[in-house]
């Protein structure tokens, strides 16, 4: 059956739902999990000077923080159920690409991933590209949905 499951997450709390529904899956099948999270590139636009050297770096560095706490969660509740996983995190202005280049760079044999995000425009966002992913990526994709009234 399936033995690398890439799953990517933004921390959204449908995003930690898939993730425990992932971790339940691979200690029934035996596979290892991979845990993906992607961090969006600073947009500059007609800023320059000191500014944009303290912003970028403030928002870089606050970036890849928040990147890092979502895959230790991740890690955490794999590691509770007892189910050997690895973490990556990487900058990219096209989460979708990013999440099926992951996949295929662990050697993924099934994405697991929400099936939207955040609310608002980021959810917008984070729905379309689970969109994408399942249009582009060659590897099987899971999809997990909030249950009604959840």
């Amino acid at each position: 059956m399936y033995k690398q499951i890439l799953v990517p997450t933004d921390g959204s709390e449908l995003s930690l739902s898939a993730i425990d529904q992932a971790v339940a899956f691979a200690r029934e099948t035996g596979a290892a999990l991979t845990f993906f999270t992607v961090t969006a590139p600073i947009a500059v636009y007609g800023v320059t000077g000191e500014y944009l050297a303290g912003g970028f770096d403030d928002y870089t560095r606050a970036a890849r923080e928040e990147g890092a706490r979502r895959l230790a969660e991740a890690e955490a509740r794999a590691k509770a159920a007892g189910v050997p996983c690895q973490s990556r995190m990487v900058e990219s202005d096209y989460a979708w690409e990013a999440i099926i280049d992951a996949a295929n760079d662990a050697g993924a044999d099934l994405i697991a991933m929400a099936s939207h995000g955040r609310r608002g425009l980021s959810g917008l966002v984070l729905g379309s590209e689970t969109l994408k992913v399942l249009t582009h990526s060659t590897i099987p994709v899971l999809v997990y949905r909030q249950p009604k009234g959840g």
